[in-house]
């Protein structure tokens, strides 16, 4: 008999239970994207998603991932099926991006490096904007998450002009 994935938080490393809104997240690496999804079970078993239990924890790893442009958070404590990056050649990583139109998504963040390189040390209040929509959107998918899917009305986050 095959073993079940747990499913376990990014930041916390605690327990799907059956309450509670939990929320996905993917990140395209060569787009420099990462979208926010809503929970799917079957998504969520796949490599290269990382699992959140709230709307903080997506926001943790959401301006991890903007400083860094990764996804795999150093410090967290995250399920021991997430498994490492193969490297090719031992130069750059080989990394599948993740079919992610299985789940509705919540939020998409697209961002120009470079832009949020220099905001981040001349005017990091600039980012609490693009933060706070955000966890609004968080919000309002924890409030309308149920046994009937929310209406497919997606937020868009962009961070890509430059501020």
């Amino acid at each position: 008999m095959q073993q079940m994935r747990k499913h376990l938080c990014a930041i916390c490393g605690d327990e799907k239970s059956a309450g509670g809104p939990w929320f996905l997240l993917a990140e395209n690496r060569w787009e420099d994207k990462l979208k926010i999804l809503q929970w799917d079970p079957q998504l969520a078993r796949q490599d290269g998603i990382r699992r959140a239990c709230s709307a903080a924890h997506v926001q943790e790893l959401v301006v991890h991932w903007m400083t860094t442009g990764s996804l795999s958070y150093p410090f967290a404590r995250v399920s021991s099926d997430d498994k490492p990056t193969t490297e090719f050649g031992g130069a750059w990583p080989v990394r599948v991006d993740v079919d992610t139109r299985v789940a509705r998504q919540i939020g998409e963040l697209a961002i120009h490096r470079d832009s949020v390189k220099r905001v981040l040390s001349e005017s990091p209040q600039y980012l609490k904007t693009i933060l706070d929509a955000l966890i609004a959107a968080l919000q309002r998918e924890s409030r309308t998450s149920g046994p009937e899917p929310a209406p497919a009305n997606e937020t868009q986050f962009a961070a890509s002009r430059e501020m």
